[in-house]
């Protein structure tokens, strides 16, 4: 596989619930982590004592998190109402050469920040909060 630009990856909301995704933000830095946590199943039968896991067990979750700019003063708006009224709307993070992962997510965290000669930036954290799905590209 060829390098990919780390730009490609986008994080899209549902606008309006009717699956209606819109690029929330004109990010510089993304990231997503999936996460899997483990039910030991090790017994004193376990073969040579070694540790056994649960198949299917255990809590799965997703985490993103995003910096940048906002591409306008809609997204920056829909941002800010999603985080203040704790709604979990449907997201879209497009990951270039690999796929499209779609679901609920809460926005856990969103920060501002500015300097006096520079653009405003954000940085947004949104945490899974329901089953999501996977289609690959």
């Amino acid at each position: 596989m060829a390098a990919q630009n780390g730009k490609d990856l986008l994080i899209k909301i549902d606008l309006t619930g009717g699956g209606e995704f819109q690029t929330l933000a004109g990010l510089r830095a993304t990231r997503i982590s999936f996460n899997a946590e483990t039910v030991d199943a090790t017994s004193l039968e376990s073969a040579g004592g070694w540790r056994e896991l649960l198949a299917g067990a255990g809590v799965r979750s997703a985490a993103v998190t995003g910096s940048g700019v906002f591409r306008d003063a809609e997204a920056d708006a829909r941002a800010r109402a999603v985080f203040f009224s704790g709604e979990i709307p449907a997201f879209q993070v497009i990951i270039p050469d690999f796929g499209i992962v779609e679901g609920p997510f809460q926005i856990a965290a969103l920060d501002y920040a500015g300097s006096h000669d520079g653009e405003a930036t954000y940085e947004m954290s949104l945490a899974s909060a329901g089953a999501l799905g996977f289609t690959g590209i």
